[in-house]
C-alpha cells in the first residue's frame, strides 16, 4: 500500500480545530468573555442566556469598550492588547492574553459586538464570521462598554453540538462560572438570567466575598464560613479565603480556587484540603472552600492549557503544605464549638456529662457550653405572638397591642365591583420579556446603589413573629427583636416590584368596569384631595382628569396591564403579588393622583412617579380589610415577599421603619443584675 499524501489543511479547518480546543461548551465561551469584561474594568456585567447558551449567549458590561479602529481585527487570531513580546508572558497579570477567545468563538458561532468608549460620540456595531468582519461597521446608539452576542453556537460543528448536555445542564455550568467570578469579584455587579425570565443570580457592586458567598450559595454556607489569611514574604505568597467550619457539610463539595485572580483547578491543593476535612466530617460529605492565592507572576506559568484552567507554579509542594496548615489551624479554632452526642447504655440512670465527652474528644478542658442567650429561634411555627394575647384572628378591627380599634372606612357605591385574579390552575407559563428602556435600568440601578446591606441581611433572614396592630408587626433576626412599620416597607416593596417586573404584569380584572368620572367625583369629595370650589367646577376638573388618563391608556396597558377603555372606564389593575388584592376604597384618590402627580412628559420621571403613586395605593392594606384577612396577608404574602425581593434603602434605617426593641444578650445582662 502506498503511503498517504501529506497535505496542508485548509485554514478554515485549522481554525475550527483550534476553536474546539478553547471553546468546548457555552460555559467556556462565557468564561472568556467575563474575563475580557473584567480586564476592561467593568463594574456591571449582565449575562442573558437562551437554550443553555446554544441558541444565544449575550454579555453586556460597562467597561472601557473597544476602539472603533480595532473592530476590524478584534476577531482575528493572536490579536491582543495584553502582550507586545514573548517576555511579557512572564509577568502577565490580566485574564486574557493569547488573542484567541473572540476569534475562536467567531469560527463556531455568529458573533456580534456593540461597543462604545468614553471618547466616542456613539456606539458601533460589527458582525463577524470565521474571524473576519462581516459587512460594514455601523454607528448606533449605545452606552459605554461592550455587548457581545453569540448566536447559534456550534452551528457549523454539529458533532460537537450533539455531544453537549441538555440546555438546563449547560445553563447550570454557565451558572457555576458566573457564581465563581461573582464571588471573587465583589466590586462588580453580576446578573445572570435566562432570556425572558427573572435573574437567577444577582449580586450588588461594592460588597464583600463573604456576602456574595451567602447570597449565591445559601445563607447556611454564609453562616458557617471561617476566614483564613496568610502573607509570606519569603515565598512571595498571599492567601485569602473562606472555608466552612466542622459543624457544616455538603453531600457534594464546592471548591472555588483562584491563583492570581484566575479561576483554576489545582488537584494537589484540593486533595490536601479534602484530607483535612476527612478527619472531621462524616463519610460521603464535603466542605465549601474558597481560596485565592496571589504569587509572583514570574513564578506562575499560565500558558499551559488552551482554556487556561490549569496553571503551573514554582514551589508547589511547599505552598500546598502552607495552605494545608493554614486550613488546619482555622478548623481547630472552630472545633471548640462542635457538639457531640452519646447514647445512654441500658440501665444508666444519669446522662453522661457532655462537657466531659467534649473534653476527652477535643483534647482540652477549656470547653464552654453554649449560653442560652445565644440560641436563635429558627422556626416561626413553634410559637407565635397570638398565643400570648389569646388572639383568634377573627375579630374585625381589634388591636393586639391594646390600642383603639381601627374603624373601617365606608365604601362609596362606585367601588362595589371586586377585583379578581386568574385561578392558579388556569394560569399559563408566561415568558417574561426584559425591557431595554434606559430609564428603567437607571431607576433599578438607583434602587440597588441606595440599598443598605445591613438592613438587607435583616430582612432576608427575618422570622415573622406576629402582628401587633394595623400598622406594626414584630420580626426577629438572629437574637434581636424588631418593630416593623408595615406601610412604608410595603410601599417600598411595591415600588421595587413595579421597576424590576416592568412590562411583565398579569392583570387584576374588575368584575364590572368602573366609570373614571364617577371615581374622580368620589375622590374630590374626600377632604384629603384638597379640592375646593375655588379650583373650579368639579365636573370640568373630572373631564380633564379622565381625558388625560384616556390619552395615556396605551402606555398604561402596554407596560402595566392597567386597562382604561376609550369611553373612560377602568377595566383592570396590575397584579403585583400573588394572593394580594389592593383595597378599592382608595381607588378614587389613586385615579386623581395618576393624572395630577405623575410627571407624564419626561420618560424616567414618568415611570418613577407612576410607580411611587401605584406603590402608595397598593401599600394601604390595613385600613379596610377584616382582621383575619389582614393578618394572613401580612404573614403569608407581604413579609415573605419582603424577605425575597426587598432591597431596603439606607433611609429606612433612619425613618423609623425598623426599630430594634430587644436583644437577647442585653436582656440577659439586665436579668443578671436583678
Amino acid at each position: 500500500m502506498d503511503p498517504g499524501v501529506i497535505r496542508k489543511l485548509d485554514e478554515v479547518v485549522v481554525n475550527r480545530i483550534a476553536a474546539g480546543e478553547i471553546i468546548q461548551r457555552p460555559a467556556n465561551a462565557l468564561k472568556e468573555m467575563i474575563e475580557n469584561s473584567l480586564d476592561a474594568k467593568a463594574t456591571s456585567i449582565t449575562i442573558t442566556v437562551k437554550a443553555g447558551g446554544l441558541r444565544s449567549l449575550q454579555i453586556q458590561d460597562n467597561g472601557t469598550g473597544i476602539r472603533r479602529e480595532d473592530l476590524g481585527i478584534v476577531c482575528e487570531r493572536f490579536t491582543t492588547s495584553k502582550l507586545q513580546s514573548f517576555d511579557d508572558l512572564s509577568s502577565i497579570s490580566t485574564y486574557g492574553f493569547r488573542g484567541e477567545a473572540l476569534a475562536s468563538i467567531s469560527h463556531v458561532a455568529h458573533l456580534t459586538i456593540v461597543t462604545k468608549t468614553k471618547h466616542e460620540k456613539c456606539a458601533y456595531k460589527a458582525c463577524y464570521e470565521d474571524g473576519k468582519l462581516k459587512g460594514d461597521i455601523k454607528p448606533i446608539a449605545g452606552n459605554q462598554g461592550t455587548q457581545i452576542t453569540v448566536d447559534e453556537l456550534f452551528y457549523n460543528v454539529p458533532m460537537r453540538k450533539q455531544a453537549l448536555k441538555t440546555p438546563n445542564e449547560e445553563f447550570q455550568r454557565i451558572s457555576d462560572v458566573v457564581s465563581r467570578y461573582a464571588v471573587h469579584n465583589p466590586h462588580a455587579c453580576f446578573i445572570l438570567k435566562k432570556f425572558g425570565e427573572t435573574a437567577t443570580i444577582r449580586t450588588q457592586a461594592k460588597t464583600t466575598v463573604a456576602h456574595n458567598i451567602g447570597a449565591i450559595y445559601g445563607a447556611g454556607i454564609g453562616k458557617a464560613l471561617v476566614p483564613i489569611e496568610l502573607r509570606d514574604e519569603v515565598m512571595q505568597l498571599t492567601v485569602e479565603g473562606y472555608v466552612t467550619n466542622v459543624n457544616f457539610s455538603l453531600k457534594k463539595g464546592i471548591s472555588l480556587m483562584f491563583i492570581n485572580h484566575r479561576a483554576v483547578e489545582c488537584s494537589a491543593l484540593k486533595k490536601a484540603i479534602d484530607a483535612i476535612y476527612a478527619v472531621y466530617l462524616p463519610k460521603g460529605s464535603a466542605p465549601f472552600v474558597y481560596l485565592s492565592l496571589e504569587l509572583n507572576p514570574q513564578n506562575v506559568d499560565v500558558n499551559v492549557h488552551p482554556t487556561k484552567h490549569e496553571v503551573h507554579f514554582l514551589h508547589e509542594e511547599e505552598i500546598v503544605e502552607k495552605v494545608k496548615l493554614l486550613v488546619e489551624r482555622a478548623l481547630l479554632g472552630g472545633n471548640a464549638a462542635r457538639s457531640y452526642t452519646q447514647a445512654l447504655l441500658p440501665g444508666a440512670t444519669q446522662p453522661l456529662d457532655s462537657s466531659k465527652v467534649n473534653e476527652s474528644m477535643v483534647g482540652g478542658g477549656d470547653e464552654k457550653p453554649r449560653l442560652d442567650y445565644k440560641f436563635v429561634r429558627t422556626s416561626h411555627s413553634e410559637q407565635k405572638l397570638e398565643k400570648f394575647f389569646n388572639i383568634s384572628g377573627s375579630g374585625a378591627g381589634s388591636s393586639a397591642g391594646g390600642g383603639d380599634p381601627i374603624k373601617e372606612e365606608p365604601q362609596d357605591e362606585v367601588v362595589e365591583p371586586k377585583l379578581t385574579q386568574p385561578s392558579p390552575s388556569r394560569k399559563k407559563k408566561v415568558v417574561k420579556r426584559e425591557t431595554r428602556l434606559h430609564s428603567i435600568h437607571t431607576l433599578r440601578q438607583q434602587v440597588e446603589s441606595d440599598g443598605d446591606e445591613n438592613l438587607r441581611k435583616i430582612f432576608r433572614e427575618l422570622t415573622y413573629v406576629g402582628t401587633i396592630d394595623r400598622e406594626q408587626v414584630l420580626i426577629q433576626y438572629d437574637t434581636k427583636m424588631y418593630l416593623s412599620k408595615v406601610q412604608p416597607i410595603a410601599e417600598e416593596l411595591f415600588y421595587q416590584l413595579l421597576l424590576f417586573n416592568f412590562g411583565n404584569f398579569e392583570r387584576l380584572t374588575l368584575s364590572e368596569p368602573l366609570d373614571l368620572k364617577r371615581l374622580v367625583h368620589a375622590g374630590l369629595d374626600d377632604p384629603a384631595s384638597g379640592y375646593t370650589e375655588e379650583d373650579g367646577p368639579a365636573d370640568e376638573l373630572a373631564d380633564v382628569i379622565v381625558q388625560k388618563l384616556v390619552s395615556k391608556a396605551p402606555v398604561l396597558r402596554e407596560y402595566y396591564n392597567l386597562s382604561i377603555r376609550e369611553d373612560g372606564c377602568l377595566e383592570s389593575l396590575p397584579k403585583l403579588l400573588d394572593n394580594y388584592i389592593p383595597s378599592l376604597v382608595f381607588l378614587p384618590m389613586y385615579v386623581i393622583r395618576l393624572a395630577t402627580d405623575v410627571e407624564w412628559e419626561e420618560e424616567q420621571e414618568c415611570f418613577r412617579t407612576f410607580s411611587r403613586e401605584t406603590a402608595h395605593f397598593f401599600s394601604r392594606i390595613a385600613l379596610t380589610k377584616p382582621e383575619k384577612e389582614y393578618r394572613w396577608e401580612l404573614e403569608h404574602v407581604l413579609y415573605p415577599a419582603v424577605r425575597n425581593y426587598l432591597i431596603p434603602p439606607k433611609e429606612m434605617a433612619k425613618n423609623g421603619s425598623l426599630l430594634q426593641l430587644a436583644s437577647l444578650p442585653e436582656l440577659y445582662r439586665v436579668f443578671e443584675r436583678c
